[in-house]
């Protein structure tokens, strides 16, 4: 729309814009074209857009035929886009965007993420709509300025800090561009910028403590001037010099001097991470069965693997006492499935240990617990489950979960059904042995689908 347009428009639906709830409405066509270029649309994406205003991007999103989710908080907007547009694909939602729970979009196979957003919740809706395990494969973010060169800093310029960090340590994020405030209406008192995000590969960064990294970040830029030395006591950093040989940066160097892998080399230093083989050592043997799963013979994890021999394993899935399932995403040690996702807990049965053995040391190894657990059905093995015998176990858990990173890249607590829509549109993200383990689970549970077993 041009401005004359959104003057009128206004007017006749009655809506003054509201400051707090960042109501700027873009009126520079050219500008609007060239921002939706940059998401790279296509009718397989499903875009999701929050505060699509009087619809200068939807409009043009959807004349590239994509499907999007609008979320918009003013019930008078919300309703004018549904009238003005009235598309197949365009769905119209009328909350608040914080209020929204992005994994409902696993279940669609394409996420895109395009949003004007308003600057008083900004640093919220970042943190909510960037927060990991995440359906989203690219965002556009149109932030103020100074919000944008916060994301995108480098180490040793002044918008470098832990935020940049927190997001820079699972995201690439370019700045695109400059926004003046002129092309908005009513005109915002400072500029705004385009951001361009995307998933960082975890394989890029060495593995590290998350949690450690945060508050050695948090303590490094409490105090920006003052020498990191000085931040981090004796308790936390035996023997600083050391650490700054390591990590290859100056023993004198303040929080903005460190790039991201230097703050990883520092948190590895202090916690060294000790990667296990995760069950992969040569000397493991496995029993070779029969096709009734009767025990021929053992042989080692390589051979068992590499000539697709019958043999036994076992899946566990916990649950919350709200019914969720947690997953884990497998360590990318793993020699099989690395980084895809899969039951709570799974592992295989080894020489001369049982089912039930297994299972309970499996659950201590990988996630630290203790729990009573149910036999919940057997799956033959086949080619779906990598020719395994899987007994699958279910356990309710109150809290306490220990994830070992050693095995588990991350994990999350997932409603049932978001898990089921996951896995319809988007079956590669899992290891083929947790699929056929969530399919006769979900059949014997969906009688009582509120019910965990």
């Amino acid at each position: 729309m041009k401005l004359s347009d959104i003057r009128a428009t206004l007017q006749d639906i009655g809506v003054s814009p509201v400051k707090t709830l960042g109501q700027n409405f873009l009126h520079d066509r050219n500008l609007a074209r060239w921002i939706v270029e940059q998401a790279e649309v296509t009718p397989d994406d499903y875009i999701v857009e929050i505060g699509p205003g009087l619809g200068a991007l939807t409009e043009l999103l959807l004349q590239k035929r994509a499907h999007v989710l609008a979320i918009e908080k003013d019930t008078r907007l919300a309703n004018f886009l549904r009238e003005r547009f009235s598309h197949s694909r365009l769905e119209m939602l009328n909350i608040d965007a914080l209020n929204f729970d992005p994994r409902i979009l696993f279940s669609r196979r394409r996420v895109k993420f395009v949003g004007n957003i308003p600057y008083n919740i900004s640093s919220a809706l970042l943190v909510k709509f960037l927060e990991e395990p995440s359906p989203i494969s690219l965002w556009l973010f149109m932030l103020q300025k100074q919000m944008a060169l916060r994301l995108s800093a480098s180490p040793r310029t002044h918008s470098y800090g832990s935020l940049t960090l927190h997001i820079q340590v699972h995201h690439r994020v370019k700045y695109l561009r400059t926004i003046p405030a002129s092309v908005f209406f009513p005109k915002p008192e400072v500029d705004s910028a385009l951001v361009k995000i995307s998933p960082r590969d975890p394989r890029e960064l060495q593995p590290h403590d998350d949690e450690l990294l945060e508050r050695l970040v948090r303590l490094g830029f409490s105090h920006r001037r003052k020498q990191l030395r000085k931040l981090l006591s004796a308790e936390i950093v035996p023997d600083w010099n050391a650490a700054a040989s390591i990590g290859g940066f100056d023993p004198k160097a303040r929080a903005e001097e460190l790039s991201l892998p230097q703050w990883i080399t520092l948190a590895n230093y202090i916690a060294p991470r000790a990667i296990r083989d995760n069950g992969m050592r040569g000397d493991e043997r496995f029993p070779v069965v029969d096709k009734n799963d009767r025990i021929l013979r053992y042989a080692r994890r390589a051979d068992v693997h590499g000539n697709n021999l019958r043999h036994r394993a076992v899946h566990i899935l916990i649950l919350n006492q709200a019914g969720e399932v947690y997953l884990q995403q497998r360590s990318r040690w793993k020699d099989r499935h690395p980084l895809k996702w899969d039951s709570s807990a799974a592992g295989h049965v080894t020489a001369e240990e049982s089912y039930d053995e297994t299972a309970r040391r499996e659950l201590q190894e990988e996630l630290g617990i203790e729990v009573a657990l149910k036999k919940v059905l057997k799956l033959l093995a086949s080619a779906r489950t990598d020719q395994e015998f899987i007994w699958l176990y279910c356990g309710e858990v109150g809290d306490g979960l220990q994830p070992n990173p050693n095995e588990i890249e991350t994990g999350a607590f997932f409603p049932a059904a978001i898990i089921d829509g996951w896995v319809a549109a988007r079956p590669e993200d899992f290891a083929p042995g947790f699929l056929e383990c969530w399919k006769a689970y979900w059949r014997k549970v969906r009688p009582n689908a509120n019910t965990p077993i």
